[in-house]
Parts: C-alpha cells; sequence; structure tokens
C-alpha cells in the first residue's frame, strides 16, 4: 500500500491543484460573460419591443389630436413621446388627393405622413410585415361615420427602403365623410361633408426634445351644388412609398349622387404644421 500511495503522488500525469483552479476559474468566467451577453442581448430585444408597442400608442394619440386640431385655427397641442432606439421623421409630400366632381377636378392636396421609425438591427417583425393599427375594419382612405378617424397608423416593415432600414409606425392623413339629409317641407337636402387633414412640415426646425407638435393653420371649404358623381383618387409622389406601402383598399374611390335631390357637396381642408422636437 505504501509503495502504491509513494508512486502516486510522484505521478507526472496528475494535474497540479493551482493549475486545475485556473482552468475550473477560467471555465466558470467564460460561462458567466456568455450568460451576460446573452441577458443582455435579449434585454436589449425587450426594451426595443417594449419601445416600438409604446409607440404604437403614441401615434394612436397623434392622430386624434390632428382630427381635433384640424379644424380649429391658431389651435397647438405637442404630444410627447420616449425613445431610445427609434426616432420620429416626417415623410415631406407622401401623398396627394385629388377630388373630382362629374368628372371635372375640383381641387387636390399634397400631405406629409409621420413615421416612428425602428432600425431593423434593434428590432425586426419581417420584411414585408403590414399591420392596420386603425381602422381595423376597413383599408380604404375614404372612411364613412361620425365616428371614423381622419387618419390610418400603419405598422410596416419593407426592404430596401432609400432611407433606411426601418421597422415603422406610420401615420397617414386619410379622409371622413359623414352625410346628413335636412327636410324642408317636401323637399329634402343631403349633404355630403368631407373632412381632410393635410400635415405640412416647415423647414429649419431644431430637434430639441421628444415631442411632436401640431397647429392649425387653416382650413378651406369646397362647396358644390347639384351633381351626381364624386371621384377621390390618391396619388403617391415617391416610389418607396407607394401602395405596396400603405396597402389601401383601392386608389379611387366614386361615391354616386344621381339617385338623391339637391345633393350638396362640401369639402374641408384643414391645414396643419408640424414641429419634431420643438419646445
Amino acid at each position: 500500500m505504501c509503495g502504491k500511495r509513494e508512486s502516486l503522488r510522484r505521478d507526472r500525469n496528475a494535474v497540479a491543484p493551482a493549475v486545475s483552479t485556473v482552468i475550473l476559474t477560467a471555465a466558470v468566467v467564460v460561462m458567466i460573460l456568455v450568460a451576460a451577453n446573452y441577458a443582455s442581448a435579449f434585454l436589449d430585444k425587450r426594451m426595443a419591443e417594449n419601445e416600438y408597442s409604446a409607440n404604437k400608442q403614441f401615434m394612436l394619440t397623434t392622430g386624434l389630436q390632428l382630427d381635433d386640431i384640424a379644424w380649429t385655427i391658431g389651435r397647438t397641442q405637442t404630444v410627447r413621446y420616449s425613445s431610445r432606439y427609434g426616432n420620429i421623421a416626417v415623410k415631406v409630400d407622401a401623398l396627394r388627393y385629388c377630388v373630382f366632381v362629374d368628372g371635372a377636378e375640383l381641387f387636390n392636396v399634397v400631405t406629409s405622413i409621420i413615421m416612428f421609425n425602428m432600425p431593423v438591427s434593434s428590432y425586426s417583425v419581417g420584411n414585408g410585415y403590414f399591420e392596420r393599427v386603425t381602422p381595423t375594419h376597413s383599408g380604404s382612405f375614404l372612411q364613412a361615420g361620425t365616428s371614423a378617424s381622419a387618419c390610418h397608423v400603419l405598422c410596416v416593415e419593407k426592404l430596401p427602403m432609400s432611407d433606411g432600414s426601418y421597422t415603422r409606425v406610420v401615420m397617414v392623413p386619410t379622409i371622413r365623410s359623414m352625410v346628413t339629409e335636412i327636410s324642408r317641407g317636401s323637399s329634402a337636402t343631403t349633404y355630403f361633408k368631407f373632412y381632410l387633414p393635410v400635415l405640412k412640415f416647415p423647414s429649419g426646425q431644431q430637434y430639441l426634445s421628444q415631442s411632436v407638435t401640431l397647429t392649425g393653420e387653416n382650413v378651406t371649404k369646397f362647396s358644390i351644388v347639384g351633381n351626381s358623381q364624386v371621384r377621390i383618387a390618391v396619388e403617391f409622389l415617391d416610389p418607396d412609398f407607394d401602395n405596396e406601402f400603405f396597402q389601401f383598399d383601392n386608389v379611387d374611390e366614386v361615391i354616386s349622387l344621381a339617385s338623391l335631390s339637391n345633393p350638396v357637396i362640401e369639402f374641408y381642408v384643414g391645414t396643419v404644421n408640424v414641429k419634431i422636437g420643438e419646445v
């Protein structure tokens, strides 16, 4: 027995306690670093996902404010947001709405859109992803009813695009229509009223805070009596921001008035100035 113990102590292939301790410590450190890196990446992903969801709500709130401000000249509202990964941007002159009455153009207006852009390196839901946050029941740019929204809020990831690779939450001004019939004795007059907010983005702005400020500039009214058809068409002014991006049900909407007596058409176009980051 003594010989065996002595030969074991003299075994040159045995690992010294100090060396084994260093190896075990190094292995533990490597495992901790891998786990910390995984936890950091997971945390960043969840924070980016939460930011993206929060800015969906921000865009919905901004859309509600737009609907209040567009019809009151001089009214101002600032909506604040929080962002670590993304940023608010304006796509200037993205859409043109053209209005025709009985085949003749009544007017056309150009509007910008507001976007929250999240780099796909921080958060991605997949190229080609599209979600219509509001309205959920229809993709038409012409919405009917007193409770209809005057804008669409969309979530879009479309790659590649010339301004960068982003997952976006987009607020798009659209048109609300309402129909009112007023009777006077034996006759009746049907009023077709259309409301379109238009976003304008003045140049030379300073980005001092995470906020969007909307200011009602003016309201223009167009009124025509006794016509048989209204046609509204939307045009896309940037190849990247086409109907594959917005996914409207149609790019042309027609409202027939031929069966009505004494139809009156009224269009209200509310111009809203957009300031980003100014306090």
